[in-house]
């Protein structure tokens, strides 16, 4: 196993009327979204569970060096470097 789940279902109160914020549903949601911009994953083409967990965390590792790189990338631009009005040299 990767790691230890807890899973708790949040039941809508029938008293409650309108809209009501449901505790960090949205996190899992916004994750299934990010991983459905992967083509891979728009469907179930696999035959097996270990391939599709497989590509899923190819995906997830995928999005995560991205994001690094991007970040490394902006700190590498605006965080350091030279600064001529300084008079540094690099």
């Amino acid at each position: 196993a990767m790691g230890k789940w807890t899973l708790e279902i949040i039941r809508r109160s029938d008293t409650t009327k309108g809209f009501q914020i449901l505790p960090r549903r949205w996190v899992v949601e916004r994750t299934f979204a990010w991983l459905g911009r992967c083509r891979r994953l728009a469907k179930d083409w696999e035959k097996s569970i270990a391939s599709s967990t497989a590509w899923t965390l190819i995906a997830s590792i995928r999005m995560l060096t991205r994001r690094t790189a991007r970040h490394c990338q902006a700190w590498k631009t605006f965080g350091s470097g030279s600064d001529s009005r300084r008079g540094d040299t690099g």
